[in-house]
């Protein structure tokens, strides 16, 4: 693709100078992937403002640069194109979407956002896809996959040159659908800009991320850009159970179909019950009834089979093949996973991480039992401060014990992590083991039959952040190692 016909989706107002008219051979924000013929989108990140890098870039081999309108005075090459833009990444996105050739356009892409439930509802819906013999992809926390390639994920939902490039590689793979978790962060800094979402769903808004994002209200208005953006010919999944729905259906243009427990939806369960196995429920649809009875265990899991259910529904898949894929599917990769051990108590591991979270887990797991519910979790480094003490409140209120541990500390003290969940704790049923694989050994050893341990907080993740090390660490494979040295 020629430089001229690249940029004409750029609002510039003719704000560029140097020559206009290469092949272009790929597009870059960072420069170390910058090769020859590129196009270097200078972004401002976080840390580190892309204009820094732009005499890199050149050294490199680009050809033209986009900055923003505050970069001050640049100079560039004869031969270099220097463009001026009010917004770098809505032009990254839109650029990408544009080399590309605008993939999401012949793709379903499902966008599932939310603060809980959404990898679970991409494996579920991806379980029904397949019941009908289609073969999605899927693009979430835990991984990106399709057909034989599986890519570990870096993000939950990738930049923009690496959604289109992936797009295109999967249309090529005779893709249909793809399935993703979008993030706030990613909706917040327009990486999904450019994307055409054939249908979007909403899972629940609880706090997380107010390190980023400072009020529950921002939280939710980057949440809501996805649906403000569907077409009038998209449409948008629920849940009327959470009062942010009520916003959202004003916002969309999207046809709406909604989900619940609670309050009356198109969507809804009945006689619910749980066991340690299974939970058993009827679905109650415009089309009819049908019962399920689903390897997920919780109310949290109701809710998000009912999501996937209602998706299902509006995507006109038979009411049989909806039930068939849910009752086939058993579990997601740290998601109340249950770990087999010969111990009288029972071992699970989850990725709650938020006050909600974990108390939809700890709630869940008191149906299943009236033993003892001991807890090991902590809260990660360099994140909302303000939910680490409403994490060690609802653990302490929720469960019988707790164990404080670390979790992520990256540069900061795990002691003063620690001291932060400490505050929101009115009760004397915890204690401090920083080493998260001793305080695991150690909550284990305090189990007895009939009891249930909860290790929370990392869920499928293998690795520890310690300042700027990462370690490989497995919450799975520390309770199998520790189950095996007290011979269970």
């Amino acid at each position: 693709m020629r430089i001229r016909e690249l940029i004409k989706i750029l609002n510039t107002k003719k704000d560029y100078s140097g020559s206009s008219d290469f092949q272009v051979r790929g597009l870059a924000c960072n420069s170390k992937d910058v090769r020859g013929g590129f196009v270097f989108v200078a972004i401002k990140g976080n840390r580190d403002d892309g204009k820094k890098f732009i005499n890199d870039a050149i050294n490199k081999g680009a050809k033209a640069i986009i900055t923003g309108p505050s970069a001050g005075n640049i100079r560039v090459p004869q031969g270099v194109l220097l463009v001026r833009v009010n917004d770098t990444r809505k032009a990254l996105a839109g650029l990408a979407a544009r080399f590309y050739k605008r993939p999401s356009g012949k793709l379903k892409v499902v966008g599932i956002t939310g603060t809980n439930g959404k990898t679970t509802i991409t494996y579920l819906l991806e379980a029904m896809l397949k019941e009908k013999r289609i073969s999605p992809a899927v693009v979430g926390t835990i991984n990106y996959r399709f057909k034989d390639k599986l890519i570990p994920a870096k993000n939950t939902t990738p930049g923009p040159l690496e959604l289109q490039s992936m797009f295109a590689d999967m249309l090529k793979s005779n893709i249909r659908y793809v399935i993703m978790e979008v993030s706030s962060h990613a909706l917040d800094q327009d990486r999904v800009a450019g994307i055409n979402f054939h249908s979007a769903i909403f899972t629940n808004l609880t706090q997380d991320h107010l390190d980023y994002h400072k009020t529950l209200e921002k939280y939710f208005q980057s949440k809501a850009r996805m649906f403000k953006g569907l077409s009038p010919y998209a449409f948008a999944v629920l849940n009327n159970d959470d009062a942010f729905s009520r916003r959202l259906k004003r916002y969309t243009r999207a046809g709406i179909i909604t989900y619940g427990i609670k309050n009356k939806s198109d969507i809804t369960a009945r006689d619910i019950r749980f066991d340690c196995s299974h939970t058993g429920f009827k679905v109650i649809t415009p089309r009819g009834e049908i019962k399920i009875k689903s390897p997920l265990i919780g109310r949290h899991n109701v809710y998000n089979v009912l999501a996937a259910f209602a998706w299902g529904f509006k995507a006109g898949i038979a009411l049989a093949g909806i039930k068939s894929a849910i009752e086939k599917f058993s579990f997601v990769p740290g998601r109340l996973e249950k770990i087999d051990t010969r111990a009288g108590f029972s071992v699970f591991v989850d990725y709650a991480h938020t006050e909600d979270a974990l108390a939809n887990v700890i709630n869940t797991l008191r149906e299943l039992t009236r033993n003892k519910i001991i807890v090991v979790f902590g809260c990660g480094g360099e994140r909302d401060k303000a939910k680490r003490p409403k994490m060690g409140r609802v653990v302490s209120a929720l469960s019988d014990y707790a164990v404080i541990t670390s979790d992520n500390p990256r540069s900061e003290r795990p002691q003063a992590i620690i001291d932060d969940i400490k505050r929101g704790i009115r009760k004397k049923n915890f204690c401090i083991i920083p080493g998260r694989l001793e305080a695991i050994k150690k909550t284990l050893a305090m189990a007895h039959d009939g009891d249930i341990v909860l290790v929370a907080g990392k869920g499928h993740e293998n690795y520890q952040i310690l300042n700027d090390k990462t370690i490989h660490f497995d919450d799975r494979e520390a309770v199998r190692e520790c189950l095996r040295s007290m011979n269970y």
